[in-house]
This record gives structure tokens, sequence and C-alpha cells, in this order.
């Protein structure tokens, strides 16, 4: 394929990249869930994977869109979701570097990945990409929001490492958030196994919704991870929705205006 060649990623049988609840909410929070399917284009097939690979969580982040949906439901607040695989685009990762169209995750090597080209890759960002982020800007845009709240899950196991943390709150710059969220987490669950900054952490390089959406804006924010074992049922996601949107409704009460 040329350069100049023109690509269009998105057939109109394929969904679109983006859906939002609560889209007229006017909450102090707004939900965001980046990787919340695992859906592919019909042009891309199955990325050259097996089906039992785009069930892991290099595909998608395991139970976060019920967890997320049950909180939009429980605190009356938008959520932007996007449901296309972050095998095809990731949309937390800043669309210029490499690592936002995975040639390799979590040692799984992705063969439609491998060679794909500028114009290819452009289109990923362009019909995937940008309308999700757009669809961040309008929310905060629309209505003067006082918390983001970016909701992910994690593997409890990476590269043969394990990882013993329930939940975990990542920030980068702005930490208040996550304090706050912490110290309330832990009132309710002082049992509770969870830590700042794990098992990631926040920086311009690695992720887009938080240094965009939240520190550029001076808006308090909280990138929170949790161990997807915990959340595969109803139950759980029952469990976590119902203690999270605890945790922020009083997060509203006591941080700044």
């Amino acid at each position: 394929m040329s350069e100049t060649t023109t690509y269009t990623l998105l057939e109109p049988d394929d969904p679109p990249p983006v859906e939002e609840v609560n889209p007229d909410s006017e909450a102090d929070v707004l939900l965001v869930c980046e990787h919340a399917g695992r859906g592919l284009p019909a042009r891309l097939g199955d990325l050259g994977l097996p089906p039992e690979e785009l069930e892991r969580h290099i595909a998608w982040d395991i139970g976060a869109l019920a967890v997320a949906k049950l909180m939009a439901a429980r605190l009356d607040a938008p959520l932007v979701a996007q449901h296309y695989s972050r095998l095809v685009i990731d949309c937390n990762r800043p669309p210029e570097v490499a690592t936002s169209v995975p040639k390799v995750s979590d040692e799984t090597i992705v063969p439609a990945n491998q060679a794909v080209s500028p114009a290819e890759r452009q289109a990923r960002i362009e019909e995937i990409f940008r309308p999700f982020e757009r669809a961040i800007a309008h929310q905060l845009d629309r209505a003067p929001r006082r918390l983001l709240a970016d909701i992910h899950s994690f593997t409890p196991v990476m590269q043969q490492h394990h990882r013993p943390w329930e939940i975990g709150l990542l920030f980068n710059r702005d930490d208040r958030a996550a304090r706050l969220l912490m110290g309330l987490l832990v009132a309710k669950r002082p049992d509770i196994v969870a830590a700042f900054n794990k098992p990631y952490s926040v920086s311009d390089q690695t992720d887009f919704t938080i240094p965009t959406h939240g520190e550029k804006r001076g808006l308090p924010h909280v990138l929170i991870e949790i161990r997807n074992d915990l959340i595969r049922e109803e139950a759980g996601q029952a469990y976590w929705a119902d203690l999270l949107s605890d945790c922020l409704q009083q997060i509203l009460q006591d941080i700044e205006p």
C-alpha cells in the first residue's frame, strides 16, 4: 500500500468505537474505561491470534466495564467506554508511541501488528482513538466535573510475576484523589491489600487520559486498577462497584472545589 493511499479501517457493520452511559448527566464525577472490550474491526480479522488469546487480559480489561457501568448507575454519572481491543490501538497511550499499536503483549506476538503501515496506523488513530478522546473532552467541557475516575483491571500474574494487590491507585503529579480514596478504602476495609502506583504507574509516555484530561485541566483524578480475578463474576463486580461508589461520593464531599 502506498503512503498516499486512503485507508479506511471501520466498515458500516462495525460497531462504533465509543459507548456513552448517562451522557446527559451533570454529575460531579466522570467515569472512563479505555479497555472496556475486545472487539476487532472486520478488516483486521482475528489479528492472527487464536480465540483463547483474545479472551485474555492482553486484549481487554476483564471485568472493568461491568464495574464501571454499575458505578455509573450508582452515581448517576456519565461513563465513556471504548469497546475495541487495545491490541488494535490502546486508547490510554499517546498515539505516537510504539506501544499504542502493540507488536507484543505479555510475551504474546500479535501477527497483524508486525508491519502496520503509517496509513493503517493513522486510520486506527483517527477512527478509534480520536472519537474516544473527543467524547471524554466533550463530557468534561459540557459540565463542571470535579473528579475523573479511570477504571481498569489487571491480571494476577504478568510475565510470571505474581501481583498480590487487590487494587492499585495510580497517579503522577497530582495525588489528591488517590490519597483520599486510599484512606477511605482502608477505613472501610482494614484488611484490604492496596497500594499506590501498583502494578503500574502513570507517566506522559505510558498514559494519555490522566495526563491530558486530568493533569492539564487541573482536575482531581485517579486511575483505579482492580485485580481481574476479583471482578470476573457478577458478585465481585457488584462488591467493588458499591465500595468504590461509596468512596467516590465521600471524596466529592471532601475534595476542594
